[in-house]
C-alpha cells in the first residue's frame, strides 16, 4: 500500500509495540527489517513504545473504537469476516482503514546467531537507542 501511495519516499517510519513478535529485543524482527530495508533500498526508522504503553499508539487508539462499533453485534466467525469488517471501517471525518489478510505460513522457532545479528546495519538513537533506531540498507 505504501509503495503505491508514496513512490518517491526516501525513508520509512515504523512505530511498534514494545513486546510481542515485533518487540524491541526480538532478534528476528531486526533481521527481517534489515532484509526489508535491503529490498526497498531506503532506511527504516523504528520507534518502539515503551513497555506497557501500547495505548499510546495513536492510530490504534483512535481507530479501534470505530472498528468496535463497525463489528458490534456481528459474529466474528473467521479471519476473513474480521478483516472485512476492519477494512470496511470509516470515521465521520472520512478516515478509512485498509486491511488485508496475510495467508502466508511462517516458520516458528527461528534462532538468530550472534554473527547473523551483528550483520544488521543499525544506528541507535541517542535517546533510548534500545527503542529508537534506524536500519539502513546494505548494498549488495
Amino acid at each position: 500500500m505504501g509503495k503505491e501511495r508514496y513512490p518517491n519516499a526516501t525513508e520509512l517510519m515504523i512505530t511498534a509495540d514494545g513486546g510481542g513478535s515485533n518487540g524491541s529485543r526480538v532478534r528476528l524482527w531486526k533481521i527481517e527489517l534489515q532484509k526489508f530495508a535491503n529490498e526497498i533500498g531506503i532506511p527504516i526508522h523504528i520507534s518502539h513504545f515503551p513497555p506497557g504503553t501500547s495505548k499510546w499508539n495513536k492510530i490504534e487508539h483512535k481507530m479501534f473504537c470505530y472498528i468496535s462499533m463497525n463489528w458490534r453485534g456481528k459474529p466474528l466467525i473467521s479471519h476473513e469476516v474480521i478483516v472485512n469488517l476492519i477494512a470496511n471501517t470509516r470515521t465521520r471525518s472520512g478516515l478509512k482503514i485498509e486491511a488485508d489478510i496475510n495467508t502466508n505460513i511462517y516458520p516458528t522457532g527461528i534462532k538468530i546467531s550472534d554473527e547473523e545479528f551483528s550483520s544488521i546495519n543499525i544506528i541507535r538513537n541517542e535517546f533510548h537507542g534500545e527503542w529508537n533506531y534506524i536500519i539502513k540498507p546494505i548494498s549488495p
